[in-house]
């Protein structure tokens, strides 16, 4: 009795370590990936691509990552597997080698092929170890582990205006170095996972435990929250793709130049990401999820039609307030479904985000069709969606919801 203890109260303990290190790895596996969409600037020169093409590449990174999560999400959480973290990097090493040397548009199709299955292995089992180590501390956990990733996405304007530009897509062979650092990383955390696992079967056998009812709230709730995402990666999509590509032809700028201010957008995001649970704690997850999208929608709607210089101050506020529900949304959803940590990353993280993915080709064909401007006009209006956010269950309601298991 004293031993099953002693292990509950060895559960209920955060484990620091383990969080930063898998944030590290969700660093790491985050910029492999964004080596693809900074390197658009110079493989549109180099290989002559048009808007669709490029977003045909990020279609293929983004829904392979998308499609796969649930299915690996389910089996984790079935079958958890540790050591599937290290492989998962190896799968995105191997993608950058031929990123690095694709001579054209279809081997780099292929190429980020296996960098989106390798965030798709990544991403469940990440999430797993994040949700261990997290002890009663959630939030906290979940945004440690979430900013590392939000990081990492952030860092692709920067690799264009400081790598690629100078040495072009060669440069790609450089981050070899990053996916080694991560192979080593997520091997450890795979060792800690490893263990953790053996003492919570021990635990398991301990307890019974309730089947979840899936009820027609449940779905419309979990649907409804998917949509959101969906419509907050649209958004994303377009400023990540799209957006460097608007202001070299509207404004005349640079491509180093074009790169600062998707940077600011993407490491708003970041901060925004952060302070976003503790938010949730204090006003409650659904507020923050509606703030997020509403608060927004002013700035995305003035930011087609101001000058250069007041778009970066309406980028960096648009990238806080829409990123400060990224941590709270996966929270939100591991409440609603409770036990299932694999499938929520696979559904909200991986499904739900990746589906965002679409936006990038009907993105670049509209472009190609009409023009850069109108898709940043079709962008605008995206956040307004949040209102629909008033019909997911509020924090007390969810609560209630597991109470009835």
């Amino acid at each position: 009795m004293q031993a099953a203890v002693k292990l509950q109260t060895k559960q209920e303990q955060t484990i620091y370590r383990i969080l930063f290190a898998i944030s590290l790895g969700h660093f790491l596996n985050d910029c492999m990936q964004s080596v693809v969409p900074a390197l658009f600037p110079i493989l549109e020169q180099s290989m002559n691509l048009n808007y669709t093409q490029i977003g045909w590449i990020a279609f293929a990174l983004n829904m392979t990552s998308s499609i796969m999560q649930p299915v690996f999400g389910i089996f984790a959480d079935k079958r958890p597997l540790p050591f599937l973290l290290p492989i998962a990097m190896c799968l995105s090493l191997v993608g950058i080698i031929g990123l690095a040397l694709a001579p054209n548009f279809y081997f780099v199709l292929a190429s980020v092929l296996f960098i989106g299955l390798g965030s798709a292995i990544f991403h469940p089992e990440g999430s797993r170890v994040a949700y261990m180590a997290a002890g009663q501390k959630r939030g906290l956990a979940q945004s440690i582990y979430q900013v590392g990733g939000n990081t990492g996405q952030s860092m692709a304007p920067l690799f264009t205006a400081f790598i690629f530009i100078s040495l072009g897509q060669f440069g790609a062979m450089w981050f070899t170095l990053l996916a080694a650092v991560g192979i080593v990383t997520l091997y450890y955390v795979s060792t800690w996972y490893k263990q953790e696992l053996i003492v919570r079967k021990q635990l398991q056998k301990k307890r019974s435990v309730n089947e979840m009812k899936v009820t027609s709230k449940l779905v419309f709730a979990v649907a409804l929250l998917i949509f959101l995402v969906f419509a907050r990666s649209w958004y994303g999509a377009g400023i990540l793709n799209y957006f460097q590509f608007y202001l070299i032809e509207a404004y005349g700028v640079t491509i180093k130049h074009a790169q600062i201010y998707v940077f600011l957008f993407m490491i708003a995001g970041v901060f925004g990401t952060f302070f976003g649970g503790p938010l949730a704690d204090r006003f409650g997850k659904r507020n923050v999820l509606l703030v997020s999208m509403l608060g927004s929608a002013p700035f995305a709607l003035m930011l087609p039609h101001v000058m250069l210089g007041a778009a970066a101050l309406l980028l960096v506020l648009i990238g806080f307030i829409l990123q400060s529900s990224f941590s709270v949304t996966v929270v939100y959803a591991q409440e609603l479904l409770p036990g299932k940590i694999g499938l929520v990353s696979g559904l909200i993280v991986g499904l739900a985000f990746g589906m965002g993915a679409l936006g990038a080709v009907i993105f670049g064909k509209l472009a190609d069709i009409y023009s850069l401007k109108f898709i940043m006009l079709f962008c605008s209006i995206l956040p307004l969606i949040g209102i629909l956010t008033w019909l997911l269950p509020s924090d007390k309601q969810v609560k209630e919801m597991n109470n009835e298991l």
